[in-house]
């Protein structure tokens, strides 16, 4: 039996234990000696969560295989993944915010705040009443201590930190680069393992983490939950038809059907597997036979895509947030939703090469805006369908960034082109 149906499974024990309690409060008992099993299961999750954050980006900072081909094509590729990622995140929070204050109504919002959640709840808003300014967070994303911001759970100057010293790797010699890039590759593979050792208490963990969260919400929850994955669903495709497939025809001067066709061998692959890298290779031959990409896009670009960059998650993480945010009862200011977004927009560069690697990388961003963590368990056990849609929407994402760099590229050597052919000496006529 796969881990998805064991959690799957775990679940539906979890609420039906957990309405069982919601219909007789009589079995009330039983919830305090099941609730701390949840707790320990995303514990356990966090306690991975800094040292594979900040090693994940410092290898993908600094482990690229050629440092000029990241001059020529990995500078513009980097912008081109935080603008979309960054849209995605801003159009997950815009559509979502609304939608989700009509799925969560205050009242079950309430009843599950009622429990040790609701002391997570309070303590989260309590936090956003002592914001900082403006200007103390500009300052306190460069952290005057890392060891200290690690400590503390404050990821985005962590995060600003790793990335930082990735670049400054790139500036030694490739001897004294590689053991420092071989050590932080060790960090993240060993936690990668540890992550799959945690996986597999999922059962047990979804289980612990629905019985109060149904006791609490009663039938309401299981609505909820539905609603979140057709959401989730929903948006996704919708950011892939509003934006990548435009972003596309303009940018990289291709027709819609085109591309379309050329790119819909790799998202199903991508959409029964779950897996970027495993789209890959159909990815490279749309490339090179149906789009005419460079080499340098279809052989560089593309793979450094699917390992870094995930278009959908901007749009899952943000949604995700929200869902979590309203089911616990946690008013998210202005504020906060700058630091989700922003945090959203480097954490997805984080995200784990496993399957619900985007419901692992979601830690770091509740944590920066003082949400409670325990809701990762309930979304991990239904985002089988969410997943297949975020991983299409990554792929379509590389796609994208790969038709707008071949064309910025035919652009640049249009000139030197032009120039050798007004220097080839015309054929002479014949008479």
């Amino acid at each position: 039996m796969s881990l998805t149906v064991r959690v799957l499974l775990g679940l539906v024990a979890g609420l039906a234990l957990g309405f069982a309690v919601n219909a007789s409060p009589g079995l009330s008992g039983v919830v305090p000696w099941i609730e701390p099993l949840g707790s320990i299961f995303i514990n356990a999750i966090r306690m991975t969560v800094v040292p594979l954050v900040v090693a994940s980006l410092i290898v993908g900072v600094a482990g690229a295989p050629d440092a000029r081909a990241i001059g020529r094509v990995g500078w513009r590729a980097l912008v081109l993944f935080v603008i979309l990622v960054l849209a995605g995140a801003v159009f997950g929070a815009i559509v979502a915010q609304p939608i989700l204050a009509r799925m969560i109504d205050p009242a079950s919002a309430s009843a599950l705040s009622a429990g040790s959640a609701g002391d997570l709840a309070g303590a989260a808003r309590e936090g956003a009443q002592r914001l900082p300014t403006f200007a103390q967070w500009l300052i306190d994303l460069v952290p005057a201590n890392p060891v200290r911001a690690a400590a503390d759970g404050a990821m985005l100057p962590l995060i600003v930190f790793s990335l930082l010293f990735g670049v400054s790797l790139l500036r030694l010699d490739a001897e004294r680069r590689r053991p420092v890039i071989g050590f932080f590759e060790g960090v993240a593979d060993a936690m990668l393992v540890l992550v799959r050792w945690v996986l597999v208490f999922a059962p047990i963990g979804v289980f612990a983490l629905a019985v109060p969260l149904a006791a609490r919400m009663g039938l309401a929850a299981a609505g909820a939950l539905v609603g979140f994955i057709v959401l989730v669903s929903a948006l996704s495709v919708a950011f892939m038809a509003l934006v990548l497939y435009p972003a596309a025809a303009v940018g990289g001067r291709v027709t819609l059907g085109a591309f379309a066709r050329a790119i819909a061998p790799s998202q199903a692959v991508a959409f029964s597997s779950r897996s970027s890298l495993a789209a890959l290779p159909a990815m490279i031959e749309a490339a090179e036979t149906r789009l005419g990409f460079p080499p340098e896009v279809s052989r560089f670009l593309l793979p450094l895509s699917a390992s870094t960059f995930r278009a959908g998650s901007g749009v899952g993480l943000a949604v995700s947030v929200l869902f979590v945010a309203r089911l616990y009862g946690v008013d998210l200011s202005v504020a906060q939703m700058a630091t989700v977004i922003a945090t959203v927009v480097l954490t997805s560069f984080s995200v784990p090469g496993i399957p619900n690697g985007s419901i692992i990388a979601m830690v770091p961003i509740l944590d920066a805006a003082g949400i409670p963590v325990e809701g990762i368990g309930i979304l991990l056990s239904i985002d089988t369908i969410p997943d297949m849609f975020r991983t299409t929407t990554n792929v379509t994402g590389h796609m994208t960034v790969g038709a707008i760099l071949a064309r910025l590229r035919s652009r640049a050597l249009a000139p030197a082109a032009e120039a050798a052919a007004a220097t080839t000496l015309p054929e002479p006529t014949k008479s």
